[in-house]
């Protein structure tokens, strides 16, 4: 499945505060149906851009690296207005061996009905759905975490919409 690719986008996030304040401003883009492939190194900030997208949203449970159990649901919470979001669906592709393991988390079934984010998704996500948004995160040289300190750390988030969904992607 090809789609169209937008303009690429960059941002620095100097630490894991900005990182989830990041997530929580996607969240106001993104709506059910969404698919989101998170690419980076260990520690580059993936589950913690997470985090703020799942504040944002405003859905049910601690949002942690789903690394052991693959696939975490998040239902959405009622806001203060009385409304619910989208559910937030957690997935970890680092374990998975390939696209037939990835369809057999059924992803499909609730792909329409909630924002889903796959961490270390890029060469098997693609596959789900013509239109995502793709974030890559690094921390550039010079960025690497305070020992003491894991959440430290300078990141760099690019940004790319594919597909008709994201055409006018702005940040």
């Amino acid at each position: 499945m090809n789609g169209t690719t937008t303009e690429t986008i960059t941002r620095e996030l100097p630490d894991a505060d900005a990182t989830r304040a990041f997530g929580a401003e996607l969240a106001g883009l993104v709506r059910a149906g969404d698919l989101v492939i998170l690419t980076g190194d260990l520690g580059a900030g993936k589950t913690t851009l997470t985090q703020g997208l799942g504040r944002g949203l405003h859905v049910r449970g601690q949002v942690a690296s789903p690394t052991f159990i693959i696939a975490r649901e998040h239902p959405p919470l009622p806001r203060e207005d009385g409304t619910r979001g989208p559910a937030l669906v957690h997935v970890d592709a680092y374990r998975l061996g390939g696209l037939d393991e990835l369809d057999a988390l059924d992803l499909d079934s609730s792909l329409d009905e909630s924002v889903t984010v796959v961490e270390w998704g890029r060469g098997l996500a693609e596959a789900l759905t013509e239109d995502r948004l793709e974030i890559d995160l690094a921390r550039p040289r010079g960025g690497e975490p305070d020992p003491d300190d894991p959440d430290s750390g300078v990141r760099r988030a690019t940004i790319r919409g594919v597909g008709e969904r994201w055409a006018d992607l702005r940040l």
